[in-house]
């Protein structure tokens, strides 16, 4: 701990946004970054608790006090050793990570300051591919062979870690590039896709193979691939979206959130789609259905394709507002009012709204009628008891993005060798979830290789 008194003699500065009429023009990423001066700054506020929670609130047991402290050294080499140490992707959750870390530091219950450990961690990788501390591993290989079915987080996470251990991975991947969630949801505008390339290619050189536009999720080709391989590591996420079974869901214009996400970043990757397969919110009327992130990125996408409006509505009622959350205090994550980048760039945002029926003319949608709710205590226990309370009304739209969240993947039972990591096995959850269930597969693949 180079300033013990860091944290009291300067404040928490974060590097922000690009101004909203600047960034709204283009998918480039909205987050600017610090000089390495302010950042080694930011570094030094870090307090080196003597019990660091930040450790314990993430999924991957990152050691922000000893990287942040070699940050503010200047020895960003040092620095990111020990953030590989745990972390093998920093560059992803660097930037799209909610930061469990820092709702669990000791400074954001002194004074809702905490240390920057999200954006501390981008930086120090992105120094590390920048000055080269990044080198290529060539393992001594132990003979065995390892299948990685889906190169989404927690499946590159198992991969890499297997690799290093010395197994011969192939990762075979239903769609055209790896990724996963990384990136066929999250925009462009969050995570640049040059950046999941670019870890790519270093784990292709590294000795894994990739397989791409191979779909082996069926329940009858995982055990003939477990025949093939030593073991398998399941990794398919949640590819199942919520649905809304309300009247008129067959309407053009109705659309689950991801095929707008994952169509729009493959049109950035130079796919073409025809008029009729494009869905584009340019010049229209637009309504997210669900309040997570996921409809926060279907309002940024809205605003960059040129929508004409942008609300979105929200079944649940609307968060506690205020840095504590008194249902769930720290160091636990605060389930608080939220504001992303997207909504400040201009949305109705409603909550307690339930969706009664999609209305259209000659086939498309022109508007939703829905009806404002509340919630009341349920008297035999469990989820609350939903009553109305206002009248039904019509929010206009012409296109309706659903962003409802996923249904929990059901496996059958598999062979003993096979094993299933990531949202395919928790349902969905946070990317940096993901790594660290990837991590996990992986030990227990190799403590069964070794073990048979």
């Amino acid at each position: 701990m180079g300033n013990p008194k860091a944290f009291l003699d300067i404040a928490r500065q974060e590097a922000g946004y690009r101004p909203v009429n600047d960034r709204i023009h283009d998918y480039g990423e909205v987050e600017q970054t610090l000089n390495a001066k302010d950042r080694r700054q930011q570094a030094s506020r870090c307090m080196d608790c003597g019990v660091p929670f930040c450790h314990w609130a993430c999924p991957l047991g990152n050691k922000a006090p000893e990287w942040n402290d070699a940050l503010y050294k200047g020895d960003w080499e040092l620095a990111y050793q020990l953030l590989s140490d745990t972390n093998p992707f920093p560059e992803f959750t660097g930037r799209i990570c909610p930061a469990l870390c820092e709702k669990a530091c000791v400074l954001n219950l002194y004074n809702h300051e905490p240390t920057t450990n999200r954006e501390n961690e981008c930086a120090i990788v992105e120094g590390a591919f920048r000055e080269g501390y990044i080198t290529v591993h060539h393992p001594k290989r132990n003979g065995k062979r390892v299948a990685v079915v889906g190169a989404g987080p927690a499946g590159l996470a198992a991969a890499n870690e297997l690799n290093l251990m010395g197994y011969e991975v192939t990762v075979i991947e239903k769609n055209e590039a790896a990724g996963g969630l990384l990136r066929y949801g999250i925009p462009n505008f969050k995570l640049n896709k040059a950046v999941i390339d670019r870890r790519i290619a270093l784990l292709e050189e590294e000795g894994i193979t990739f397989r791409f536009g191979e779909n082996v999720e069926s329940a009858a080709v995982i055990p003939q691939l477990s025949e093939q391989y030593d073991a398998v590591v399941i990794a398919t996420g949640t590819p199942t979206a919520r649905d809304l079974k309300a009247p008129g869901r067959e309407l053009k214009g109705v659309h689950f959130a991801l095929e707008l996400l994952s169509q729009q970043n493959r049109v950035l990757a130079g796919v073409e789609f025809t008029k009729d397969e494009r869905i584009t919110a340019k010049g229209k009327d637009v309504l997210v259905i669900g309040g997570g992130d996921t409809g926060s990125d279907c309002i940024g996408t809205a605003h960059r394709q040129g929508a004409k409006s942008v609300t979105q509505i929200e079944i649940m009622p609307k968060p506690p507002v205020g840095p504590e959350d008194p249902n769930n205090p720290w160091p636990n994550f605060p389930r608080t009012f939220k504001t992303t980048s997207s909504h400040e760039e201009g949305c109705t945002r409603r909550w307690n709204i339930n969706t009664l029926e999609f209305l259209g003319e000659g086939g498309r949608l022109t508007g939703v009628k829905v009806q404002e709710i509340d919630w009341k205590p349920n008297p035999e226990g469990g989820r609350p008891l939903m009553v109305e309370k206002g009248k039904p009304e019509v929010i206009k739209a012409e296109l309706v993005l659903l962003a409802m969240g996923f249904l929990k993947p059901e496996h059958p039972e598999y062979p003993e060798n096979v094993f299933v990591c990531g949202d395919a096995a928790s349902g969905a959850s946070l990317v940096v979830r993901a790594m660290a269930s990837g991590k996990e597969a992986a030990k227990k693949v190799d403590a069964y290789c070794n073990k048979v």
